[in-house]
C-alpha cells in the first residue's frame, strides 16, 4: 500500500523562461504548491500546506517529470538541472529544459497557455498533518511537515489527487475522535451516576 500522494492547487501560472542564444536555452519555473492555500474538496475533506512543511525536503533528490510520467524527465536536483526552493509563498521550482522531444513539445504548449498547471508527488513525515474540523463542519487537513518530496510536474490535465494515504489519515483521526467523545460520554454518565448516588443517599439519611 503506497504512502506516495499526489496533489495540484491553484498556485498561479507556470512560466516558460527562454535563455539567451548559445546559452542553456529554456527553463520551466512556477509554484509546485503555496502555503495556506486550501484545497478543493477531496474525499471528504479540504487541505492546506502550513509554512515551513518543505523544509526538510528540500535536499532531496527530486526529479522533474511532465505528467508525473517517469519516461518523460526533465531535471534533477542531484544533477544540477532542477532547483527547488521554499520561501513565504510556497515550494518553488525551477528545471532547465532538455533538448527532447518531449521537452520541446512542453515549451511549445506553455507558450501557447496550454500547460499551465503544475502538480508534485510527496510523502508526509509521521506525525506530520493534523486535523480539525471547523464551524461550518469541514474537516480540514494541515500538513505540517513532509517526509519525502518525489517530484515536481508540469501537467496538462490535471488527474483527480491521489490521496489514498490522506484517506487514512482521516479514518484514523475520525476513530481516535469518536474513541475520545465515547470516553468522554461515558466518563460524564459516571459522574451522573455517582451524582445520583450521592443524592439518594443524602435522601435516605434525611430519612432516617
Amino acid at each position: 500500500m503506497s504512502d506516495i500522494e499526489r496533489r495540484i492547487f491553484d498556485t498561479g501560472r507556470i512560466e516558460i523562461r527562454k535563455g539567451s542564444p548559445g546559452a542553456n536555452a529554456t527553463a520551466v519555473r512556477g509554484y509546485a504548491a503555496k502555503y495556506n492555500m486550501l484545497s478543493e474538496p477531496m474525499f471528504g475533506f479540504r487541505e492546506q500546506i502550513a509554512p515551513g512543511a518543505f523544509d526538510g525536503v528540500l535536499d532531496n533528490d527530486v526529479r522533474c517529470f511532465f505528467n508525473h510520467d517517469s519516461n518523460l524527465i526533465l531535471g534533477r536536483t542531484t544533477a544540477g538541472t532542477l532547483r527547488i526552493s521554499a520561501d513565504e509563498t510556497g515550494l518553488m521550482y525551477e528545471a532547465d529544459l532538455p533538448d527532447t522531444q518531449a521537452a520541446r513539445d512542453l515549451a511549445v504548449s506553455m507558450e501557447r497557455g496550454d500547460i499551465t498547471q503544475s502538480s508534485f508527488a510527496f510523502r508526509i513525515a509521521p506525525n506530520g498533518d493534523t486535523w480539525d474540523e471547523n464551524e461550518d463542519g469541514v474537516i480540514i487537513r494541515t500538513i505540517t511537515n513532509f517526509g519525502r518530496l518525489y517530484d515536481v510536474s508540469p501537467v496538462s490535465i490535471p488527474a483527480y489527487p491521489d490521496a489514498t494515504a490522506g484517506v487514512r489519515s482521516l479514518e484514523a483521526w475520525k476513530s481516535a475522535k469518536n474513541s475520545k467523545n465515547e470516553a468522554e460520554t461515558a466518563q460524564k454518565r459516571a459522574k451522573l451516576t455517582q451524582f445520583h448516588a450521592a443524592k439518594r443517599r443524602i435522601l435516605r439519611l434525611r430519612n432516617t
